[in-house]
């Protein structure tokens, strides 16, 4: 593909063209990733990157959904990135998302797109960095990414997203769930969604009880309820995304996490190339050599690795 055609396309907002992009990353080489991020290295910056995670069953696609209808409303232009869990048995994934979200697919104020884990633990793809970058290069106002939902390993979202809105339903032991999971510690804003439920109430009050045992710094995540399939309480939900906004930029923090977020970008990229690099030897005498020496006790793995990195720097 000629990248700076697609460039050009993307500048302009081109929907088409960001969907090329977008699969470009999700397959491309390191060599052309890097093309691709120098080339739209300007144009990124300016969209505000909401999270919604939480365990499967909670509600996350509809909740995803009034957000947009939310934001919309609100004359603000809407990029949606859902992902998808793979299949560990047949490798493909059931994008569904785009399915549950069919009431804005005409929207040209709303562009959605599912990607898959292929394999990638944490809740999202591999090449979901990348992915924001391009939607956030496209000229967007807001970015929502709806994570896997696989449970207690949903955390790393939170190195993408400016707001993380973790979502509970009552009768599935969220609350206990939270604690365990850690998501005490990522989550800016608590959304009990089903709240038209019996026990919605008494999952509110569970999670206002672990923030009062908990560490937190200056902002206090509000717990909100939700009937997301109606869309009550949804308004208040992106009223509270709008004030931790503006707590992140007036108390510095969105920059911290900006910091944050670029390094853990680049380190992401190093791995990426030594992995790269190894694979090219990883069928090479110099490993199997190696191999045997750390069999036989005559190196140990630690030194083995040190002789394999000098190989791959060379």
């Amino acid at each position: 593909m000629d990248v700076s055609a697609l460039v050009e396309g993307l500048r302009s907002g081109d929907r088409r063209t960001v969907a090329r992009m977008i699969s470009l990353v999700e397959d491309a080489s390191i060599e052309t990733l890097g093309e691709v991020m120098r080339q739209i290295g300007g144009m990124t910056s300016h969209a505000y990157t909401i999270g919604v995670t939480g365990s499967p069953g909670v509600g996350k696609s509809t909740l995803t959904g009034a957000l947009v209808s939310e934001l919309r409303k609100r004359d603000r232009t809407v990029s949606v990135l859902a992902i998808d869990p793979t299949s560990h048995i047949t490798g493909g994934a059931l994008l569904g998302d785009r399915l549950r979200m069919q009431e804005h697919a005409t929207d040209p104020g709303v562009f959605i797109r599912s990607m898959a884990t292929r394999g990638h633990l944490g809740g999202l793809a591999w090449a979901a960095p990348h992915a924001l970058r391009i939607l956030d290069a496209a000229g967007v106002d807001t970015i929502l990414v709806e994570t896997v939902g696989v449970g207690q390993d949903e955390v790393e979202i939170s190195a993408q997203a400016d707001t993380t809105i973790v979502a509970l339903a009552p009768g599935m032991g969220d609350s206990v769930q939270a604690n365990k999971a850690g998501i005490l510690e990522i989550a800016d804003v608590y959304v009990v969604n089903k709240a038209d439920r019996e026990g919605a109430k008494q999952v509110v009050r569970d999670i206002q009880q672990m923030l009062e045992l908990g560490a937190h710094g200056e902002w206090l995540p509000p717990v909100l309820m939700t009937t997301a399939t109606d869309g009550t309480g949804v308004d208040e939900v992106l009223n509270a995304v709008d004030r931790h906004r503006e707590y992140m930029d007036s108390s510095g923090e969105a920059r911290r996490r900006r910091l944050a977020r670029a390094a853990g970008e680049i380190r992401e990229i190093v791995i990426g190339r030594m992995r790269a690099a190894i694979g090219t030897v990883k069928d090479s005498d110099l490993l199997a050599a190696l191999a045997e020496q750390v069999v036989e006790h005559e190196l140990d793995p630690y030194a083995a690795a040190d002789k394999l990195l000098a190989e791959v720097d060379a």
